[in-house]
């Protein structure tokens, strides 16, 4: 393994211990604004690892805000009894980015607790796929995964499957450069090296939704 993939996969230890400590401390409490947990988690990664940097902006959203898809900026909810809620934290550790979102239920429903369970599923499933491929497209592993939502009856949320990552700074995430984004317009082969003739190394990212129940879930972590 060569050291950049290291790295990178040290980042994301760090990420899931964070979210782990999360967890473990009872942060995820109904009647908390998205805004106070958001804080919540930037002084526990402070606290536990030092980490005051994130390479995009820190995302807690629940209830009908999970539908959303990264661009937006919808307002602030409280967290309800029977809520949904996701995470989307990009942690700077040691100049490397990690990217790591995750999906939480709280109370009992069942067809939230069966979008959380689908959607890890499906993340799994579909890095399986890809690594089973010896050429795959950005558009293809989209299709992929659009198709692994509406397998389990649900929609995808977003525009698109995943992303490059790296060192801080990576190859800047242009909006309208497709060819780094696992998006439907991207027909470049993903296992395309950089401009430097680097390996590239990508984040997967799943985003169902339920449009008319008005709810959403998101798993998101290391494809490569």
């Amino acid at each position: 393994m060569d050291n950049t993939k290291q790295k990178l996969i040290d980042a994301e230890k760090i990420a899931a211990t964070l979210f782990q400590e999360i967890e473990q401390r009872h942060l995820i409490v109904a009647g908390k604004s998205e805004k106070e947990i958001n804080e919540e988690i930037f002084q526990l990664a402070d606290e536990i690892f030092g980490i005051k940097k994130y390479w995009h902006k820190r995302i807690v959203r629940a209830g009908e805000n999970t539908l959303r898809p990264y661009d937006e900026n919808p307002p602030d909810l409280i967290v309800q009894p029977d809520d949904i809620l996701f995470f989307d934290f990009g942690p700077i550790v040691e100049e490397w980015e990690a990217d790591y979102g995750r999906t939480y239920v709280l109370g009992n429903d069942a067809e939230k607790r069966k979008l959380k369970n689908d959607i890890e599923i499906a993340w799994h499933e579909t890095k399986q796929w890809f690594d089973a491929q010896t050429k795959v497209t950005g558009s293809e592993l989209f299709a992929y995964a659009v198709a692994s939502a509406k397998k389990n009856n649900w929609s995808f949320g977003g525009e698109i499957a995943g992303h490059l990552i790296g060192r801080v700074p990576h190859e800047k995430l242009e909006k309208g450069n497709v060819s780094l984004y696992i998006h439907k317009d991207n027909p470049n082969d993903m296992r395309l090296p950089d401009a430097n003739g680097n390996a590239r190394d990508w984040i997967l990212e799943m985003h169902f939704v339920n449009r008319v129940k008005k709810f959403g879930g998101f798993f998101e972590q290391l494809l490569t």
